[in-house]
């Protein structure tokens, strides 16, 4: 029985592509009997909003989706702690109180996620007087696990290399864990054994699968779907303020109808699919 989940973050409106990705993720586990999860990623500091969750969940239930949720991230901090300080006590994590100013002020290479942190703090002793975040040391990750393989149901067998990241932050300054940290731990613990998402997120489990091998975390399988594109070709992001369907729903849109003509690839005008 598969396992998938659609995790969004209470900072902003559901919008369109927010929608189709439930969708998918959400027939995928009925399509094969299996189960599909609802969690609330809410540990984006003073941009969550707690009263957004229950927005997302009648705009699901308009959708026509059927769900069971699991707990938020703001009630896993203990895990990521965890996790984070077995990394230290490894000697996996080294703090860095760089600020992205001053990483680009150093004209670095610039990798799948942006600029790759040179490693300036590496090795150095930490000034208390500036807030430091903590950052996955990646030479000495990749050596300690060797390498690595992932599976996309549409890609097929990836080869697995964080490295291209450089050391990627794991514990930020203002929140208790980064995306990568989180999101490994939190479909550990769900069960997920499909991890259904945008390909927008493709490049990023190259570190997941990273931090599985560094955790003995279970192995999910991944299937990166397309995106929805704006008029620009620009995916459809809460920043760019795209249509929310809280707004279409309390307009009266019929919610089932939405969902089936996303389903068959039929959308408003000016928004478009994604190559796969």
């Amino acid at each position: 029985m598969i396992v998938t989940r659609f995790a969004p973050s209470p900072n902003g409106m559901l919008h369109l592509g927010h929608a189709f990705s439930a969708i998918v993720a959400h027939d995928l586990a009925k399509a094969r009997g299996g189960r599909f999860l609802l969690r609330i990623e809410d540990i984006d500091g003073a941009r969550s909003r707690p009263e957004l969750a229950d927005e997302f969940r009648r705009d699901l239930a308009w959708l026509g989706l059927e769900w069971e949720e699991v707990p938020a991230q703001s009630t896993r901090l203990a895990s990521y702690e965890a996790a984070a300080q077995r990394l230290r006590d490894a000697g996996l994590l080294y703090p860095c109180t760089c600020t992205r100013k001053e990483i680009a002020a150093l004209s670095p290479r610039i990798g799948p996620d942006g600029p790759v942190y040179p490693g300036t703090c590496k090795g150095k002793p930490l000034d208390p007087a500036r807030p430091a975040a903590w950052r996955l040391d990646m030479e000495d990750a990749i050596a300690q696990v060797g390498e690595l393989v992932w599976e996309d149901e549409l890609a097929g067998t990836i080869l697995a290399n964080p490295g291209a990241f450089g050391d990627v932050v794991l514990v930020r300054k203002d929140e208790p864990a980064s995306y990568h940290l989180a999101a490994t731990l939190d479909d550990a613990a769900d069960g997920v054994t499909l991890v259904t998402r945008g390909k927008d997120l493709f490049a990023a489990t190259h570190i997941h699968r990273l931090l599985q091998a560094l955790l003995d975390l279970p192995v999910p399988t991944w299937h990166h779907h397309a995106l929805l594109l704006d008029e620009s070709g620009e995916k459809l992001a809460k920043r760019r303020d795209s249509a929310s369907l809280a707004d279409r729903r309390m307009a009266g849109e019929d919610g089932l109808l939405l969902a089936e003509q996303l389903r068959l690839h039929r959308f408003p005008v000016g928004i478009s699919l994604s190559k796969a």
